[in-house]
This record gives structure tokens, C-alpha cells and sequence, in this order.
């Protein structure tokens, strides 16, 4: 069986760092906010080009509690609008309605996926306040479009950048495009933790003050709670862990370019549509760091059937749009044509740093020998 992700061989190859990293955290006798969150911090916000990063428990609270921050700052109030793609995973709408303001949904840009800035323009209204754009599957969002129509209406930009780590356009990488932009190191990620964490990012000094303190229960100093605030803070083993594998994401980012690009040059199935860029240039898009190699097909069950028979693993990235999710049962009889038939459609590949070529022209061979009966 050729595995969807094998993480447990993922993170031996660091096995001996890591456990030094959490030798050294035991041995510190100091496990929340010490001064290996604070390295991770100063090296994650470097390696963005951000001017601050805010370590936090996990993705969703990076959004949720930037959003929440701006709202402290008088930024954002009760009502306002946040446009956001339809076609993404809840958690970039849960962050919006946890906040009291309004998601407007829009359709994404059929070649990538990602949030189409002509859709944007057309759903501004004189609510509107931020833009949420999602870096789906590793690949920037037209960001340099994005921040052109935030700056003519004046609007706030928070970058969904939860599979996105590195990802770059022209070597501007995610997290240094928007006034701030929310990260996810959950395992899986290409940057993953070895439990939850998650971070903000922004080069805003105002925002960092901000949430600093609505990280740690609303306090800047110790039992003097300034903000109704919350716990959730990035812990030292985590941080830990997570520097000794920033120092190799680069590297690892390479490895999934090598395998995406065995998947471009050797699928070829009319039953198959491969991932498309922006700009169709070259087959491993610069810039793509290729979180999750996502393929369509009119016959997505059919093809997760044949591709099991063959030993390959697949997943279902996502099977239902937070449209149609009972969590917001109020949306469901809205259509948005495009993020559903996507949703119905979406396969994704193995891909891994450490999957091997041999591994991929397999799973390549047993995609070109899908078809379709009847």
C-alpha cells in the first residue's frame, strides 16, 4: 500500500533532534511562553519576511483571534463583512462568525481553486471590511490582485495560509502578503508540529501587542487583564519541535515538487484533470510547495475505488463546502455551482518529501488505467 502520508517515517528522519529539542524543554524547567517560543517566533517571522509572528494553539485561533484583535484595535465591529472563498475548509468561516461579523461567500477561479478576485470586486458593498483569502493545496491565492482591490476600498487582508508554508509569488512568501495571515502547524502540515499549534503572522506592531495579550487571558503582565482574553498559546514543546523542522522545509518542499511533477508529466487520463496554475507556466508552478496534490474527476468515487484496488491510499480534501454543512444550515439552500462541483470531484494524491519516484510513476500508471465501465 503506498500510503496517503506516513507520518510516522516523516518525523523519523528527525528522531534524534527531536528528541533533543524536548530533552532540552524538559531540562529548561520552563514550558509555556520561554525563550524556545521565542526563537521559533523571531525564525518563522524571518523565514516569511513577516516583522512578527505570535505563536498560538492552533490554525483556527490564528484566525479567529486576528480577527478578534481588530476588532480590540476599532478595526472591525459587530456586522461587518468578511469576504471569503466558499470553496475552502470551515475553519476559515468559522473564524469570521465566532467573531460576530458576516461571511460573504464567493466563487473560486476554476484553474486553481483559489478565491477569484473578479468575484471579489463584484461582492463588495459598503459592509465589507477584510478579505480572508485561502492558499488552498500549497498555492498562493492571486495575492498581488487581492491587495490591489484592498487598497482601493481600504479593506484589511488576512491570508488563510494553514497549507500553505513557504509558498511564494515572485519570492514573496505567505504570511507577508496581508495586514496578517494565520498559520496551522497540525501534523500533517507541511510545516507540522507533533500535536497542535498554529501562529499569526503580520509586520503590524499594533496587531502583535494585541495579541500577545489576547493569547494569555487578555494580559501583557501578569494578573493585570487589560482584554477579555483567552489560553492559547504555542508551548515550548511544540516550538521546539517545530524549529528543528523549519530548518529543513525548504528542502522537504523540494521533494514534493519532484513528485508533483512526476504526477503532471506522466497522468494522462481524459477522465483526469490535473491541477492547473494561475498562469499555466512552468509544470511545478514556482511559488507551489504542493501541501496537497488535488486532481478532478466526473467519476471521484469510481477512480478512489480502482486507485484503493491498486494499493494507493487517497483523501477527500473536502467532500462538503461549509455551505452545505448543518453547522450552518441557515446557508444550505444557497448555490455557489462551481465550489460544489469541485467539491463532488476533488481526489488527493499521495504526496510526501519522502515518497520515492518509483512511488509515484505507480500511482501515476494506476490513474492512467482508471476507466470508466459502461
Amino acid at each position: 500500500m503506498i500510503p496517503f502520508l506516513d507520518l510516522k517515517s516523516l518525523n523519523a528522519q528527525y528522531r534524534e533532534e527531536l528528541i533533543a529539542a524536548a530533552t532540552q524543554v524538559i531540562d529548561s524547567g520552563w514550558y509555556i511562553q520561554g525563550r524556545l517560543l521565542e526563537r521559533f517566533e523571531s525564525e518563522f517571522s524571518d523565514y516569511t519576511g513577516a516583522r512578527h509572528c505570535i505563536g498560538l494553539a492552533n490554525g483556527l485561533d490564528a484566525l479567529t483571534l486576528t480577527i478578534r484583535a481588530w476588532k480590540e484595535l476599532g478595526k472591525l465591529q459587530d456586522g461587518d463583512e468578511v469576504i471569503v472563498p466558499a470553496n475552502t475548509y470551515i475553519a476559515s468561516v468559522l473564524a469570521i462568525t465566532e467573531n460576530n461579523l458576516k461571511p460573504v461567500l464567493v466563487e473560486p477561479n476554476e484553474k486553481t481553486y483559489n478565491i477569484c478576485p473578479l468575484n471579489i470586486r463584484s461582492a463588495i458593498t459598503n459592509r465589507t471590511r477584510a478579505i480572508l483569502p485561502v492558499h488552498l493545496y500549497g498555492q498562493l491565492a492571486d495575492m498581488p490582485e487581492i491587495m490591489k482591490i484592498a487598497r482601493e476600498h481600504n479593506l484589511l487582508v488576512l491570508e488563510d495560509s494553514a497549507q500553505a508554508h513557504g509558498a511564494s509569488i515572485e519570492g514573496r512568501k505567505a504570511g507577508n502578503w496581508g495586514d496578517a495571515s494565520g498559520f496551522s502547524f497540525y501534523p500533517g502540515k507541511n510545516l507540522g508540529a507533533l500535536g497542535d499549534g498554529g501562529a499569526t503572522t503580520t509586520s503590524c506592531e499594533e496587531l502583535s501587542t494585541m495579541l500577545n495579550a489576547l493569547r494569555n487571558y487578555g494580559s501583557h503582565e501578569k494578573y493585570l487583564n487589560v482584554h477579555q482574553g483567552v489560553n492559547s498559546r504555542l508551548d515550548e514543546m511544540q516550538a521546539a519541535m517545530l524549529s528543528v523542522k523549519l530548518r529543513t522545509l525548504d528542502e522537504q518542499t523540494q521533494n514534493r515538487r519532484v513528485i508533483a511533477d512526476v504526477y503532471l508529466k506522466n497522468i494522462n487520463n481524459d477522465n483526469i484533470l490535473l491541477p492547473l496554475s494561475q498562469d499555466q507556466n512552468a509544470l511545478t508552478f514556482m511559488g507551489h510547495v504542493w501541501h496537497l496534490f488535488v486532481i478532478r474527476s466526473k467519476h471521484r468515487d469510481a477512480l478512489q475505488a480502482h486507485l484503493q484496488e491498486s494499493g494507493i491510499q487517497t483523501l477527500i480534501h473536502y467532500p462538503i463546502p461549509p455551505h452545505k454543512q448543518l453547522a450552518y444550515k441557515a446557508w444550505n439552500d444557497q448555490s455557489f455551482p462551481l465550489t460544489e462541483t469541485i467539491h463532488r470531484e476533488v481526489l488527493s494524491l499521495p504526496i510526501s518529501p519522502l515518497m520515492s519516484i518509483e512511488d509515484a510513476l505507480a500511482v501515476a500508471q494506476a490513474c492512467n488505467s482508471f476507466s470508466v465501465r459502461g
